[in-house]
């Protein structure tokens, strides 16, 4: 039986349940963009049960009113401590409007789905009317929104570049990524007495500060960015920037990051090194309601009721897609939580009174990386690429599938459970990878087979994103090729079971380097393996993805080489009408853009035999029929905001959770750059690009060999 819980099992939202506890006073008030949720999933929830279990007093207050009087703001008055900023488990502007900046038709993290609980850039306004309110109290921010914006950043909405949010924010620290070891270290040292200003040794903090404040001086260990102004002035700049924040947000022993805006330094402390086993499992045995709180009785929270029967194993992505942020957020180490913490988590599962049997997810930012790590500790440790397993699998990597097998049989050998599904994203190309061990070859096999048999509802999903090659490796992904051999070997275990079971693919248009004719030829390869895309989507830049850096700079990040980006609504729109060669309706305009960009050819590859359609169109003029232009219309102009889309939410979110390109680290869905990605949990892959960057800009680039002691100005 399910345990009865009483108001006092979650963390206080309001005074009377402060009272209840017999407190006077709250050391730590957290506020929330998200519906509050007591759960391992959703970051607030995290943050608050950690501090909680250090003895510190903790409250939230999840969806504030930002209008009016502020009375939200002040109904739990000062905290001792310090108000955390917790902007929601994903990007705030990614989870309100889709690619073509039109409204979502919900909400996933409000009750109800509703869209008016959350203002946009939560961060900023929250921090600004607490500024307004407490003006000696510090802010500190957290979360995928600020984490991601803690330097120079592109910003898709707003259609430029802007400064790190502690600029536009007035907040006083940012701590960035997972977020349990820095804060208990950050009121660790706010409880000695020390002011927030004096604290500038906490790992996995960012700070505004004068450059003669900086702790020990500017050394030659730091890397000193270019200027927020020379970026501006400078979009190559930027783009070399970004190469530096991506490798220091993938090594084990990160170098400091300096930065200069506004005549002072954005100093980005090095992270912590990954959690190991035993503080994962910390984490998540805290006492989680695994529940919203009673004041939702009777709503719907959709992501909740998303991930409520899923379980997460472990942390971080050494996939490394250039679209996607978990490596950002999380890093590309692995940190795993043991079997024991695992299975315990499932049994509260089962006993959750409208659990059927069946586990919707067991998974973790990737389906199949747990357990997976370098050979080689030090080989590791002195590592700068970005991902494990692109353009090459590393020969460092162990990709034994092992340990995850002995996971799945425990879990399905429980009493109440009938079956687990793997939602989240499969890395088919390291089930494919041959490597020197033949037992890990051996388990890959049998991965595979147990997968497809016992872990799929009917309908498996992965990820190719594109069949081009060329495109493929500015995403970072592997050959279509591999995808071509999966789908073989999934076919043949499907006839051999006798099972009817279906695969979906995933595919992103508009993606930096991708023409119309890459499109085209996606239209014709995806045809001949007979499938119907749904599952697909336009990127949308997210801040701090190497895709969005190219995107908005129109150069690779680690080459400087000119890279194209279809941009305009009009050349989104013809690249991503080949998506849907099956529909009647959209015929006619493929063959017009295939003409006009001289591969006729590929229309009979589309249509031989097809007869063509005539549902009240003059072919007599090349004008497109008023039906069609109205839904262009319709789809390329933004959307008045008092108007509803209602196209499905794609899955943009932060990091712990399955798929994933803009989540905070705690959520169950992929943070990656604009995907439907509806369920499964990070998974893409990441390359090893290399190429010196030269200095432009303002003035001198110093490099020495080994990429220390840049000072950019």
């Amino acid at each position: 039986m399910m345990k009865e819980y009483r108001l006092t099992d979650w963390l206080p939202t309001t005074k009377k349940e402060i009272e209840l506890r017999g407190w006077d006073s709250v050391d730590v008030i957290l506020f929330s963009a998200d519906a509050y949720v007591d759960h391992p999933s959703f970051g607030a929830a995290v943050i608050g049960r950690t501090l909680e279990a250090a003895g510190y007093r903790v409250a939230i207050v999840p969806q504030p009113d930002w209008h009016g009087d502020f009375r939200d703001f002040k109904k739990l008055g000062r905290p001792n401590l310090f108000f955390g900023i917790a902007p929601g488990c994903m990007d705030s502007m990614v989870n309100k409007y889709t690619a073509g900046k039109r409204l979502r038709s919900e909400d996933a993290y409000s009750p109800d789905g509703r869209h008016d609980c959350r203002p946009e850039y939560p961060t900023i306004v929250y921090t600004k009317i607490l500024k307004q309110l407490f003006p000696d109290v510090p802010v500190v921010l957290g979360g995928i929104e600020a984490s991601l914006r803690r330097l120079t950043h592109y910003d898709y909405w707003k259609e430029g570049l802007q400064k790190c949010i502690l600029c536009d924010s007035g907040a006083d620290m940012i701590i960035y990524g997972m977020g349990e070891k820095p804060i208990l270290e950050l009121c660790s040292q706010l409880s000695e007495g020390k002011h927030i200003a004096e604290i500038r040794n906490v790992p996995q903090t960012v700070y505004l500060t004068k450059e003669e404040e900086i702790p020990g001086g500017i050394t030659s260990d730091d890397i000193v960015l270019y200027s927020h102004e020379e970026c501006l002035r400078n979009k190559k700049a930027e783009a070399d920037n970004f190469r530096h924040i991506e490798e220091e947000s993938n090594k084990m022993h990160a170098q400091r990051l300096l930065q200069e805006v506004d005549g002072k330094y954005a100093v980005v402390n090095p992270p912590y090194p990954p959690m190991t086993s035993e503080e994962l499992d910390h984490s998540f045995d805290l006492p989680y309601t695994r529940l919203p709180p009673p004041k939702y009785k009777g709503k719907r929270i959709p992501a909740y009721d998303m991930i409520k029967f899923s379980v997460n194993m472990h942390r971080g992505c050494f996939g490394g897609c250039a679209f996607c942020t978990i490596s950002a957020h999380q890093g590309k180490f692995i940190a795993c939580r043991s079997k024991e913490s695992i299975i315990k988590e499932v049994k509260k599962v089962i006993e959750m009174p409208d659990f059927k049997g069946y586990l919707s997810d067991l998974g973790g930012p990737s389906a199949n990386m747990y357990g997976m790590h370098g050979k080689n500790p030090k080989a590791c440790a002195v590592c700068k690429r970005p991902s494990c397993i692109n353009p090459q699998i590393c020969p460092n990597l162990v990709t034994d599938h092992t340990p995850l097998l002995d996971i799945y049989h425990a879990v399905d050998a429980l009493p109440g459970i009938k079956k687990s599904f793997i939602g989240s994203g499969v890395r088919y190309d390291l089930l494919l990878h041959k490597s020197k061990e033949e037992k890990w070859n051996a388990a890959a096999r049998q991965y595979t087979r147990e997968l497809i048999c016992k872990h799929v509802s009917g309908r498996l999903k992965v990820a190719p994103e594109h069949t081009s090659d060329a495109v493929l490796k500015l995403m970072r992904k592997p050959s279509f090729k591999l995808f071509e051999e999966f789908k073989r070997i999934f076919d043949k275990i499907n006839t051999e079971e006798n099972l009817r079971q279906q695969i979906i693919p995933y595919f992103i248009s508009s993606h930096p380097g991708c023409r119309e004719e890459d499109m085209a030829e996606l239209a014709v390869i995806t045809k001949r393996l007979d499938f119907h895309l749904e599952q697909v989507q336009d990127f949308t830049p997210t801040p701090m993805t190497v895709s969005t850096e190219t995107w908005y700079t129109g150069y690779d990040p680690y080459t400087l080489e000119p890279v194209f980006s279809a941009k305009t609504p009009r050349d989104k729109l013809a690249q991503r009408q080949f998506f849907f060669w099956y529909k009647p309706e959209e015929r006619r305009g493929i063959e017009q853009e295939l003409r006009r960009i001289g591969r006729p050819d590929l229309i009979q590859q589309l249509y031989a035999g097809v007869p063509a359609p005539n549902q009240g169109r003059n072919f007599g003029n090349n004008r497109r029929p008023e039906f069609e232009r109205q839904q262009f219309e319709r789809d390329v102009q933004p959307r008045d905001k008092n108007r509803r889309a209602h196209d499905k939410p794609s899955s943009q979110r932060d990091g712990f959770g399955k798929q994933g390109s803009q989540r905070d680290g705690y959520g169950k869905q992929r943070d990656c750059s604009g995907g439907k990605y509806g369920g499964g949990k990070g998974y893409n892959a990441g390359g090893n690009y290399s190429g010196k960057a030269n200095g432009n800009g303002r003035g001198a680039a110093a490099r020495k060999d080994n990429g220390r002691n840049i000072r950019r100005k």
